[in-house]
């Protein structure tokens, strides 16, 4: 299933039932897992490891150095999970030495047109990247985000477990999970109910992650106090758990 004008490194590992398209090159310590198919023109470099039954479409560059000028040629990763889709002129870079040396993507995520994922950043899954988001280095995103087009995430920066950006948002901060996020810079506006209700949230569950995000925002309480009330509720909806935890977590501060 290797089309003749491609290039193929023979120190890659290919596994069954892997196509790859004309003008596709793959560098050597690149292994393929089955049934993932990869469309004409795509450059795939090591140490990347891609799992079972991914879609790379064309132009897509995978596995490439990072753009961190601090990177000296160090070995550094890439590990891909199973059931990924990149579509066309997407960019994800490898890790850095300083920062942990690998970027790391999970399972089942959809990543539109242009996308770009830097050095060191770590996706969940069954995330959507809509056209043109990106990623600087050292960036955090947990399971059933949604990045809106042209989304954009500062370095060292988390984005919580099912939140949602809007088109062209610009983020310096992290967005705490459930929360739907817009602007430049990134201004929360109010829980992601639509995405909550297509996961399978209840109406009782939404109305919790009101309540929290109303504690958060609108009480006038110093973070550290809305913390307490939060973790007060997890008792009766164990979903908060996961937001108390994430803002636990010192790091670049929360979007206000």
């Amino acid at each position: 299933m290797i089309h003749p004008h491609a290039l193929v490194d023979p120190r890659a590992e290919i596994g069954a039932d892997v196509e790859i398209g004309p003008f596709t090159i793959i560098g050597s310590e690149v292994v393929i897992g089955a049934g993932t198919w990869i469309g004409s023109h795509v450059v795939i470099k090591g140490p990347t490891h891609i799992g079972r039954d991914n879609k790379i479409f064309q132009f897509s560059s995978i596995g490439e150095v990072p753009q961190d000028l601090k990177y000296h040629g160090e070995r550094t990763t890439l590990e891909i999970g199973d059931r990924n889709v990149f579509r066309e002129f997407c960019t994800i870079n490898r890790g850095t030495g300083g920062g942990g040396g690998m970027t790391e993507i999970g399972h089942d995520n959809l990543f539109m047109a242009y996308v770009h994922i830097a050095h060191d950043c770590h996706i969940g899954n069954h995330t959507v990247f809509a056209n043109c988001a990106s990623l600087a280095g050292h960036v955090q995103v947990g399971d059933y985000a949604v990045l809106g087009g042209f989304t954009g995430i500062h370095q060292f920066c988390r984005v919580g477990e099912h939140c949602m950006t809007g088109a062209a948002t610009v983020a310096v901060q992290d967005i705490p999970p459930y929360v739907l996020a817009a602007g430049n810079s990134a201004r929360p506006y109010g829980i992601n109910v639509t995405g909550l209700k297509r996961r399978g949230f209840t109406a009782e569950g939404i109305n919790m992650l009101k309540r929290a995000y109303k504690t958060i925002y609108k009480s006038g309480l110093r973070l550290d106090e809305a913390i307490g009330k939060i973790d007060d509720m997890v008792p009766e909806y164990g979903e908060l758990d996961v937001l108390a935890r994430f803002l636990k977590v010192e790091g670049r501060g929360i979007i206000r």
